[in-house]
């Protein structure tokens, strides 16, 4: 199976795996260099693409679209509590799109800001209404006690929020125009998502097996912002502390 994990994650397994032996070892930096000092052609291409985010050179910067500026303004992202800022709880989750070829498709990104876990939610449409019953589909399946709210950006999509905090019970907040790091999780998911569903492709023919697949290879990679678990075993943990709290409660 190809795991696909970073240059840095692979160096702090190297890490982890021989602790007392630094000729078993290789830093993260070593290995982008190593890429990078290629020179043009055929192997450096297949080395860069083999990368996350494929960026011929590094530090090269995305530039985000201007989002419209339409929201209520008791759903402002100023106005989230604390605590969901701060991560200090789960169940807090920012959602968005990744669009397919011409923005004909789209598939549905949630990621959940304390452990960094990640679902994968196929639309059929790029339409308000598909984005509601994707998200709503998948949502479904979490515990009530993971799904508290939904910050999202300032797209055309999200207009269905009514609905999403009817149908799912759960709050509902919209970033600041021009602010991308409100919803850091997310953005860095969809760029390192583009590894599995690249830019131009028509995204309707993934199918939500697939996502699912794609879903739990990023799920169970170990991340540095978690101590270098993985989402996949920091959300266990948080739903097994919950049900422990409940049964002494009861």
């Amino acid at each position: 199976m190809l795991y696909r994990w970073s240059p840095q994650q692979i160096a702090a397994k190297l890490r982890h795996m021989h602790p007392d032996d630094s000729d078993q070892r290789i830093s993260h930096e070593t290995i982008y260099a190593s890429i990078y000092a290629h020179p043009r052609g055929g192997l450096k291409k297949e080395l860069v693409e083999a990368l996350r985010q494929s960026k011929p050179t590094r530090d090269l910067r995305r530039t985000t679209a201007a989002k419209r500026t339409w929201v209520p303004e008791q759903l402002r992202i100023v106005h989230r509590p604390e605590d969901v800022q701060q991560r200090l709880v789960p169940g807090h989750w920012e959602g968005d799109l990744i669009k397919g070829a011409f923005n004909r498709s789209c598939v549905g990104t949630l990621v959940e800001r304390k452990t960094r876990f990640m679902i994968l939610c196929k639309m059929d449409g790029c339409t308000a209404e598909a984005e509601l019953e994707g998200f709503s589909r998948q949502i479904k399946k979490l515990p009530e006690s993971m799904r508290t709210s939904l910050t999202y950006d300032r797209g055309t999509e999200p207009t269905c929020y009514p609905e999403s905090m009817d149908r799912l019970d759960i709050d509902v907040w919209f970033a600041d125009p021009h602010a991308p790091w409100q919803r850091g999780s997310n953005e860095s998911t969809n760029g390192l998502l583009r590894q599995f569903l690249p830019k131009g492709i028509d995204l309707s023919s993934a199918s939500q097996e697939y996502l699912s697949h794609v879903a739990m290879l990023m799920n169970t990679r170990p991340r540095q912002t978690l101590g270098w678990k993985t989402p996949a075993e920091v959300m266990d943990k948080e739903i097994a502390e919950f049900r422990s709290r409940v049964a002494l409660a009861s």
